[in-house]
């Protein structure tokens, strides 16, 4: 069997029954079709999805009633009547998406089309659970104002995406033990629970970056890929058959733990982490060891001088570093793609994977097949707007486990 390369068009693609009996599910795969490919004539939404004209005719109607379609200007060809696109409406659903960062707190506002309409955001050295619950309190109530008394309820839920150790690793931050303990006994999703009567789910912050990109990015075209998101701590996520693979403990695809050699005699001797070597907290302290603004890391600054230097060594460090964990994952999973995101600027993003394509040269692949090396569309954003898509999936989205196939 061939195999699809990455950037083919290659989509998503659910598929639907004419049972009767499956009228929310077959409700799910025709909204599912329009997010996946756009806006679509009902004749195209039916050879998509398998279901017969009239069931997608009885289906937009039901849809549009609901607000969840709306029809755009009609298509005129050259023969025959002219075609009219359905599309998602922007203000059928919303959902809120809280990224719980080590360096900030973002809150957004989605609609039903993906895009962000409301932008709230805390910046702090560490997060005190002591005073950025009450923050997340505030600015939830802030969101939901800023909707319409009409549209308020369809405001279907609050994702959350946040590293699964907040308060880990702090001798590398330079975070005091007692400060960073204090998130050991926090159960973010029930703090957040308690503030609103929506529905609330939790995911690993990498994972929901890696959700974003499956959803509204390349995933919808790579069946296999490994996500690598470089934030203050590296780390990823992972996706085969188009299904994010979470893991018995919620870590697969948790990079940022590679090792980077062998480990020899006792502990004081264990190898580095990939997070160790490959974050931007060391290209920040490459900053302040200069003299240097540290936040110059998520921004355009990082390839101009004074900051172009430190950044050029980080580059030396972090993209043979990143290879090698490529080389390890490629070995143990057949994966069609590494997706390299972060919450950088798209021109170190940039140099980055530059960096790391040579890098990867210099491994042997005799016995496994190299995974292509491609840039994350999403950025700063995934975490958050993964996190908001998750309530908006589990209240319009089919069955994935049993019903999306990939298809050529």
């Amino acid at each position: 069997m061939q195999r699809s390369t990455p950037g083919h068009d290659t989509k998503l693609r659910p598929r639907g029954s004419n049972h009767v009996g499956m009228r929310q599910f077959n409700e799910r795969v025709v909204l599912q079709a329009i997010r996946l490919h756009g806006s679509l004539p009902k004749a195209e939404i039916a050879r998509l999805t398998h279901l017969t004209a009239q069931t997608v005719q009885i289906i937009i109607a039901r849809l549009e009633a609901d607000g969840l379609v709306r029809k755009l200007e009609p298509v005129r060809g050259k023969v025959g009547q002219p075609s009219v696109p359905m599309a998602l409406n922007p203000e059928g659903a919303f959902s809120i998406g809280i990224k719980i960062g080590r360096r900030s707190m973002d809150m957004l506002l989605v609609d039903f089309g993906g895009q962000v309409r409301e932008r709230l955001s805390l910046s702090y050295d560490f997060p005190d659970p002591d005073t950025l619950f009450d923050a997340i309190d505030e600015r939830l109530r802030q969101l939901r104002q800023t909707l319409p008394a009409a549209l308020r309820e369809r405001l279907h839920g609050v994702g959350i995406a946040a590293p699964l150790s907040l308060g880990g690793w702090q001798e590398l931050l330079g975070i005091a033990p007692g400060k960073a303990a204090k998130w050991a006994a926090i159960d973010i999703r029930e703090r957040v629970m308690s503030m609103t009567e929506l529905p609330v789910v939790f995911v690993k912050d990498t994972a929901a970056a890696c959700v974003a990109e499956l959803v509204a990015g390349r995933g919808r075209s790579i069946r296999s890929f490994l996500y690598v998101f470089v934030d203050t701590f590296i780390g990823g996520g992972l996706v085969l058959d188009s299904h994010l693979r979470g893991g018995v403990s919620g870590n697969a695809g948790a990079v940022g733990s590679m090792p980077l050699g062998l480990a020899h005699g006792d502990a004081s001797s264990r190898p580095a982490q990939l997070l160790s070597v490959a974050s931007l907290f060391n290209l920040e302290s490459l900053y302040l060891a200069k003299g240097l603004e540290a936040a110059a890391a998520v921004d355009g600054r990082a390839l101009q001088p004074p900051w172009l230097a430190q950044t050029e060594t980080w580059l030396r460090e972090a993209a043979p570093a990143i290879a090698l964990t490529i080389n390890s994952a490629a070995c143990l999973l057949d994966l069609e793609g590494v997706i390299i995101d972060g919450s950088f600027d798209p021109t170190l993003r940039a140099r980055l994977i530059a960096a790391v394509e040579p890098a990867l040269d210099r491994h042997s692949w005799e016995g496994v097949a190299r995974p292509a090396l491609l840039a994350g569309t999403i950025g700063s954003d995934a975490r958050a707007i993964g996190g908001a898509l998750l309530p908006l999936y589990a209240n319009f989205a089919p069955d994935r486990d049993l019903f999306l196939k990939l298809e050529a």
